[in-house]
């Protein structure tokens, strides 16, 4: 999540307990929690008692999403310790095929007792406050609900028989599913961490594996709704797979992130970084190194301490993240140096101009934050000095942009301090016995 880098940056609040999150994701969750009561005793009391059918078709949803958390939940709870932004609930194969085959009343069940028994093996053991669950199981019930709205406005139920139509409206379920549950989700999120960006958190939280979740319970409505119910069992296999293979790349990117910024470590930037340079080389693309560092850093520490040290470098991080487009690589070196590189720019389009500006505007970012710190207040004043070096005026090799970008560094904290300097090219190498310009020579 990053904020805009003009902006303040305030620490996110401790939310370990629905009285400690802020006025205003706190008021977004009491309504949300009151409108699923609503929803759910709407429901109840308008809807037609259920068949006997349904409530063996809710039983066995119920039976089968448990079979499903039991298999997998060891997985489950290591995906949710380290989730990034949020933890994407794979049962919602279960919870949306009771939305398009069940009425609201026993959807809600089904709803009800998956949450309760995810809080019971996977949630709790993981440390996930009680409140974020229900929380989530709300979201999750306005989403049923509005599933049945939209299928009351077609007077029908999704799943059978498999025409067109019915496929066309199985689509539009998962689509107001979606839009329900996201952005009531993305929402809290976004309000529990001033300054950072929707967009960013609604892409940062794999929205496409929740897509095919949901698009596994579409297919799954469809086969209980024309064949025996018990080849729903089939998907528990697929989803114990698509879990799996969710974990190693979850674990992959822990594996090549900072720890204390969530930029790439330098192993992870490297490897990158010379894999955009050997592409932008074969299509004749220019690239950039910035190396930037934190001016006087040592003595934030000395002043604030080592914990709101470790603030203002997630601060400079949101900063670059907020600064650099999605293709382009920042990393943190150690300590309070910082690493970026910008690729994919045209030769003719002035790469070192380009560099030059990208790097000005997280010089004015840095300059700008105010950091609200957990153990020592606002830290301002803050200032980076940046060294920019380009292809092919330096090479494209790593380590000789490395070099000339640090040596570029030198030269802007020489020269005062926030500031960017770019490495100016290195001259041409005159081929041996060659008359040196402007007809000069020099000997012995």
């Amino acid at each position: 999540m990053a904020p805009h880098p003009a902006g303040r940056r305030r620490r996110a609040p401790d939310a370990r307990s629905l009285l400690g999150l802020p006025l205003r994701p706190l008021l977004l969750v009491l309504v949300v929690e009151t409108a699923a009561v609503a929803a759910v005793v709407a429901g109840l009391l308008t809807g037609d008692p259920p068949v006997r059918t349904e409530v063996l078709l809710c039983g066995l949803l119920v039976l089968v999403a448990a079979v499903h958390t039991e298999l997998s939940v060891n997985a489950e709870r290591l995906r949710r310790r380290i989730a990034a932004t949020r933890y994407i609930n794979m049962t919602s194969v279960w919870t949306f095929a009771a939305a398009l085959l069940l009425p609201p009343g026993l959807a809600t069940v089904v709803v009800v007792v998956n949450y309760l028994h995810l809080y019971l093996r996977v949630a709790r053991p993981s440390g996930t406050p009680p409140h974020r669950q229900v929380y989530s199981a709300a979201t999750v019930l306005l989403a049923v609900h509005a599933v049945a709205g939209l299928l009351a406005l077609v007077d029908g139920r999704a799943g059978a028989p498999a025409t067109p139509q019915n496929a066309a409206l199985v689509l539009g379920a998962l689509v107001a599913y979606t839009a329900v549950n996201t952005l009531l989700i993305v929402s809290v999120l976004r309000l529990t961490a001033p300054g950072s960006r929707f967009l960013t958190i609604l892409l940062g939280g794999d929205i496409g594996l929740e897509l095919a979740t949901l698009s596994i319970g579409g297919l799954v409505a469809v086969v209980l709704a024309n064949t025996s119910p018990w080849f729903a069992l089939l998907a528990v296999l697929p989803l114990l797979v698509v879990e799996q293979t969710t974990l190693v790349r979850q674990l992959e990117a822990q594996v090549d992130t900072d720890a204390k910024t969530g930029l790439l470590n330098p192993a992870a930037w490297r490897w990158r970084s010379r894999q955009m340079l050997e592409r932008d080389t074969r299509t004749d693309r220019a690239a950039a190194v910035l190396i930037l560092d934190l001016d006087h850093f040592k003595a934030v520490n000395d002043r604030y301490g080592h914990l709101a040290g470790d603030d203002v470098l997630q601060a400079v991080a949101d900063v670059l993240t907020a600064e650099v487009r999605d293709q382009d690589l920042a990393g943190r070196f150690g300590g309070e140096e910082f690493v970026v590189a910008l690729g994919g720019m045209r030769t003719d389009d002035t790469p070192a101009a380009r560099a030059r500006e990208v790097a000005e505007r997280i010089r004015r970012g840095v300059r700008a934050l105010q950091v609200d710190t957990a153990t020592a207040g606002l830290v301002t004043g803050l200032s980076v000095s940046v060294g920019v070096a380009t292809t092919p005026d330096h090479g494209t090799d790593l380590d000789g942009l490395l070099a000339a970008a640090d040596a570029a560094l030198y030269e802007a904290k020489h020269a005062g301090r926030d500031r960017v300097a770019v490495r100016r090219p290195a001259p041409p190498v005159a081929a041996e016995g060659a008359t040196p310009p402007f007809g000069l020579s020099f000997g012995t």
